[in-house]
């Protein structure tokens, strides 16, 4: 709901003279002569006849930090403002004193030496998908994993430009020193789905004669599918080998093989290249299907001259029943 914000003017002093004696126009009051001063501040609630008003008091305090606020609520709106039973947050408060109780206290040393200094073993880059979470699946522990998260769980190439995913891939690799890089995919991953549904638009869905449609559609669009074009080239494979199969088998094909596409990007960033040819660096490839909860992981080489003249080739692949 909307919400209207009426305050009463406040004007702050004038001055002829700064301290140093110039004139500037304005005078700022020093901290010290700062007691308490007032300002009411009404929240009206748009689309009720009545004009609900919530009433709250801004104070100004001289405190040890300097100039703070503190907000307090009036006596009228209290009752608004109970705790309530549903409030998710307050499931949430229960299980972090719980893990305060039962794993941070038992282990304080272990969290107050994380505190100073991170050594994670690998970086993790996994999908945002709620579903899949790599430190429940895998048993990552504070310290362990230096994870992104992001749609379809994607890196995209170096020539991509500064995103969240390559500014994370660039401080693990290069301030961490992760040994490690582990590119974790899923199943029924909704951004592959929307990967594997771009097709050719047609002209009429985007020659509408209503401005106001164009620009909603526009918006509603483009973040998505701007990102998963990064792995354009794994639905062009897909396509190209499993296009007779069914779409959810299209899907599940992709899934993998945009796994396989995260990783030779990795090798475009130039810091990453030469870590992995130097052996210093390993590129590993996982895939969770939680339909069954199975686990598949490879890992990938990288070195020149190997058999048949590749640079790449997959050893360690296993699947974890």
């Amino acid at each position: 709901m909307a919400l209207l914000l009426r305050t009463r003017p406040f004007r702050p002093a004038t001055s002829d003279a700064s301290s140093d004696g110039n004139s500037n126009g304005f005078h700022v009051y020093p901290m010290e002569s700062v007691n308490m001063r007032r300002l009411s501040l009404q929240v009206v609630s748009q689309g009720r006849r009545l004009g609900h008003v919530k009433t709250y008091t801004v104070m100004a305090t001289k405190d040890n930090r300097g100039l703070g606020q503190e907000l307090k609520e009036s006596e009228k709106c209290r009752e608004d403002c109970k705790d309530n039973d549903s409030d998710p947050l307050q499931e949430l408060k229960l299980r972090f004193l719980k893990f305060k109780k039962e794993t941070y206290l038992p282990n304080l040393d272990h969290y107050q030496n994380l505190a100073q200094v991170q050594s994670p073993k690998f970086m993790v880059v996994a999908c945002a998908d709620s579903r899949v979470c790599p430190s429940k699946i895998l048993g990552f522990q504070p310290g362990e994993a230096f994870t992104v998260r992001n749609v379809a769980n994607l890196v995209p190439p170096y020539q991509h430009g500064a995103s969240e995913t390559s500014a994370a891939l660039e401080f693990a690799v290069n301030s961490l020193k992760v040994p490690n890089i582990f590119i974790i995919g899923h199943s029924c991953c909704g951004g592959i789905r929307a990967l594997m549904s771009m097709k050719q638009k047609s002209a009429s869905k985007y020659y509408c004669t209503v401005l106001p449609a164009l620009m909603h559609s526009f918006l509603s669009e483009s973040f998505i599918e701007d990102w998963v074009s990064i792995a354009k080239s794994a639905r062009l494979s897909t396509e190209a080998t499993v296009g007779n199969l069914s779409f959810d088998k299209q899907c599940t094909h992709c899934e993998k093989e945009s796994i396989n596409g995260s990783i030779l990007n990795l090798l475009t960033y130039p810091w990453i290249e030469e870590k992995v040819t130097r052996g210093s660096l390993l590129l590993h490839g996982g895939y969770y299907d939680f339909t069954d909860c199975s686990f598949e992981k490879w890992t990938l080489v990288y070195r020149e001259n190997l058999e048949g003249g590749s640079k790449f080739a997959i050893k360690g692949c296993s699947t974890w029943f």
